[in-house]
């Protein structure tokens, strides 16, 4: 994912997607509680605001950016919940404004920036590609935790590509959040997309090997489903072990969702088990940071 121009318009399509989620909605519907425990839609859509003024901080201003970094260390159980926490409470017309100003301003200065800039982050510095593609998949994983309160079964789209990207690339991470030593050996990651196409990375004569839906490998590395409740299958033990930690967001390693009642077993796939997904939401906890 290296052409910033083609991530930004992805990102920008994924962002009016959940802005059509919550555009209509009543106090009361923002106000409704998500998967996230102790967060309501409100808190989804104020942590995307908080998180775009953080990249807009690290784009425009890196020394403002690492005050806050700084604050975020000081408090690493706490700076994403306040953040969210401040947001919620304003009205929702103030809040969804903020979050469209800020969205917008990020674009643009990640389009602006000039070839090869990077920028520093929580985790390693990013390019605009990079920062794009985060923000784009952090955007998706809540967008997902708005629908699944809603009831609202989100159409698969060839934008999960990015946040398969950013899964794989995060799979070392993952392991050093948790304090484990990572494999030196990499994997193959065979991904089905919704329209049928194939995404592949790493060596195709890797022993470790992934393979399944895209939109499953998505949920799980953005922690919106177990393990348990995928189509995946792993070849080797140290990709099935990955597959149990996954994560494609920075932070503190995420606790992930509970297996639901009913999942892999049952054959439930893709939109059928994202169903599932719907019914049986709130009985899990995905990360709230993510």
């Amino acid at each position: 994912m290296s052409d910033p121009v083609v991530v930004l318009d992805d990102l920008r399509s994924e962002s009016e997607e959940v802005d059509r989620l919550v555009r209509e909605l009543s106090d009361e519907r923002w106000a409704a509680p998500t998967p996230a425990e102790g967060w309501t839609v409100a808190h989804q859509i104020a942590h995307l605001a908080w998180t775009d003024r953080a990249a807009l901080l690290a784009v425009t201003d890196p020394g403002a950016f690492a005050a806050e970094a700084e604050k975020a260390l000081a408090a690493p159980d706490r700076f994403v919940d306040e953040g969210a926490a401040e947001g919620a409470a304003l009205a929702p017309a103030v809040l969804l404004d903020r979050w469209r100003d800020g969205r917008e301003r990020l674009e643009r200065a990640l389009r602006e920036a000039p070839p090869g800039s990077r920028f520093p982050w929580y985790g390693p510095p990013m390019s605009a590609a990079s920062m794009g593609t985060a923000r784009l998949m952090e955007t998706w994983a809540h967008g997902q935790d708005i629908a699944d309160t809603l009831g609202v079964v989100r159409e698969p789209t060839a934008r999960l590509r990015h946040v398969a990207w950013i899964g794989v690339r995060a799979r070392d991470y993952a392991y050093l959040v948790r304090g484990i030593e990572a494999p030196p050996e990499p994997f193959r990651v065979e991904l089905t997309a919704p329209d049928g196409e194939e995404w592949v990375y790493g060596p195709p004569d890797a022993a470790q090997k992934i393979t399944g839906p895209a939109l499953d490998f998505c949920l799980l590395v953005t922690q919106r489903v177990h393990r348990d409740d995928t189509a995946l299958t792993a070849v080797g033990e140290d990709a099935e072990r990955w597959l149990g930690i996954a994560q494609a967001f920075a932070g503190p390693a995420g606790t992930g969702r509970a297996r639901a009642e009913t999942g892999r077993e049952s054959g439930q796939t893709g939109r059928a088990r994202a169903e599932t997904d719907r019914e049986s939401a709130g009985t899990g906890r995905p990360p709230r940071g993510a």
